[in-house]
């Protein structure tokens, strides 16, 4: 309607024109000679235009992920491009936490990174995250996962997921979920005695997959504090819960009623060909169970157990230049229902994003989401670094029989304890005139965490790679954070210093023996 209004408009407005034009009496013309036609003209060219230049972003917003996340993250660069004239950059990362301590520091890391909240704490306690604001949009996040997140009354993350364990079982051997281990053992027993299955359960990995077991018989691994935080001086890995709970295992396998040989992928087989009856397994594990064909439910733990639960989510790197922009992109971007499904639909974790979480409809998720009604946020405080390794080993000892339970988790503890008291206990470092050019606080450090040496497969320790300005450089081993144990050129004790001479600019990588006391020199 609007439209024909203005048309009318406008040819009533050409027709006064023409009346004025013509004016209002209606008197003779006069007979005069027609006018010589004007001369014609040509149509004026019309003047060249150009192209606008394109604009130049502004800047880049980079952001670390693993390549699950990635492409879904790199989707969002042309809205970011137009919202905020800023380049998304995401780059594949497998080491994420790892890679992300040595680069911030040098102020050389990305402005975000995805990474599980247990892989943060060290981040925290080292000033490299950024507090997250979610604003009015914390209420569409599960407090369990915002518990995760925090650290120190801080929320440092956006949540986008959450996982944990669940018990599984072949309702064509077992029809109903047992309620508590004897009644495994009794069931998984027989059917073993029918030559219906090799194994009582399927066992995979050690402390972590466990860890519903060693809950129900009153494990656990640090207490908590009056204010709810975790305790580390409240170590639970000798407890009699965790020591009956590691008894059982051991036990298991010196029947040979549980596999001697926990691999991930092997004991699933067992599962997955009807060999055992039982296995501990999260959500990262549904799509080979349902793929297997294997008849199956999903229970809670037996015995009242709970598992961890944890949580992955996107931190900001504090000396980011883009501190508010990340946080905006965070907010704007990633806190939808569409983002949030996209990284669901890929990873097969609950959504941490409330109103995404209701629009999943998965039986399994579901009976896994109510296994994890009580979990434990796995602790993310630095003292937990020092369990992992010291705990499994304790648990293996037990489980090939070359200590027995309490034995081993005693001794377990014991190292533990001396590593949480003193934290470099077992860190082994290059320090020496380079630090300072690598991104330490000064030359000659021992404790600095930059240079620190990470051990690997061959059991060699590597530091690097780190580019260094042509110059002479001395350097030298260092153990535990300190001098009192320290190895020089020919892996002297207390030795002269090793020397490096670069004619020019140099990725340098160092390479400790512990065998030898010798250190190699990498370069690119």
């Amino acid at each position: 309607m609007k439209t024909k209004l203005s048309l009318l408009f406008s040819l009533l407005l050409i027709s006064a024109f023409v009346l004025a034009a013509c004016g209002g009496g209606a008197t003779e013309v006069p007979a005069t000679e027609e006018p010589a036609a004007p001369a014609p003209t040509e149509e004026p060219a019309p003047a060249p235009t150009e192209e606008p230049a394109p604009v130049e972003p502004a800047g880049t917003l980079r952001i670390w992920a693993d390549d699950t996340r990635a492409p879904i993250l790199q989707d969002l660069a042309d809205e970011v491009l137009a919202a905020y004239n800023l380049e998304l950059v995401v780059e594949l990362k497998s080491a994420i936490r790892d890679d992300f301590q040595v680069a911030a520091p040098l102020g050389e890391g990305p402005d975000i990174i995805v990474i599980a909240h247990d892989q943060a704490g060290t981040l925290v306690s080292n000033g490299l995250l950024a507090e997250v604001d979610l604003g009015d949009k914390a209420a569409d996040f599960a407090p369990k996962a915002l518990e995760a997140c925090t650290f120190d009354g801080v929320l440092y993350c956006m949540p986008y997921a959450t996982e944990n364990m669940a018990f599984f079982y072949n309702t064509d051997l077992v029809p109903t979920a047992p309620t508590t281990w004897d009644e495994v053992l009794t069931v998984g027993r027989a059917l073993k005695a029918e030559g219906k299955v090799d194994y009582v359960m399927a066992v995979t990995g050690t402390t972590y997959d466990a860890y519903p077991l060693f809950t129900s018989f009153g494990g656990y691994i640090f207490g908590k504090t009056a204010n709810g935080d975790w305790d580390p001086q409240d170590l639970g890995v000798d407890s009699a819960g965790m020591i009956e709970g590691v008894k059982w295992l051991a036990d298991g396998v010196a029947a040979g009623e549980l596999p001697a040989d926990w691999d991930w992928a092997n004991n699933h087989a067992l599962f997955e060909t009807g060999k055992a009856p039982f296995i501990m397994a999260g959500p990262w594990a549904l799509g080979r169970i349902r793929e297997s064909g294997i008849p199956y439910a999903i229970s809670n733990f037996p015995g009242g157990g709970f598992p961890f639960a944890g949580t992955q989510g996107f931190f900001i790197n504090v000396q980011s230049e883009n501190v508010l922009l990340a946080q905006a992109f965070l907010n704007e971007f990633i806190a939808t229902e569409d983002i949030m499904l996209k990284f669901y639909e890929v990873g097969q974790r609950p959504p941490a994003y409330l109103p995404a979480l209701e629009k999943v409809d998965d039986a399994d998720l579901k009976a896994m989401a109510v296994a994890g009604e009580n979990a434990t946020m796995m602790p993310a405080i630095p003292a937990m670094g020092s369990v992992w390794g010291n705990w499994n080993d304790s648990v293996v000892l037990a489980r090939d029989g070359k200590q027995d339970a309490e034995t081993a988790m005693t001794e377990g503890a014991a190292k533990i304890r001396a590593l949480i008291a003193n934290p470099l206990t077992g860190m082994v470092n290059v320090p020496g005139s380079y630090q300072a050019a690598a991104g330490c606080a000064g030359d000659w450090d021992p404790a600095c965490s930059v240079t620190a040496m990470t051990m690997g497969e061959d059991g060699k320790y590597v530091s690097g790679p780190f580019t260094l300005p042509a110059g002479d450089y001395e350097y030298k081993a260092a153990l535990d954070g300190a001098w009192t144990t320290n190895y020089g050129s020919d892996g002297l004790q207390d030795g002269p210093n090793y020397t490096l001479s670069l004619a020019a600019e140099t990725k340098v990588s160092f390479v400790y023996d512990p065998a030898t006391k010798l250190i190699e020199v990498i370069t690119e």
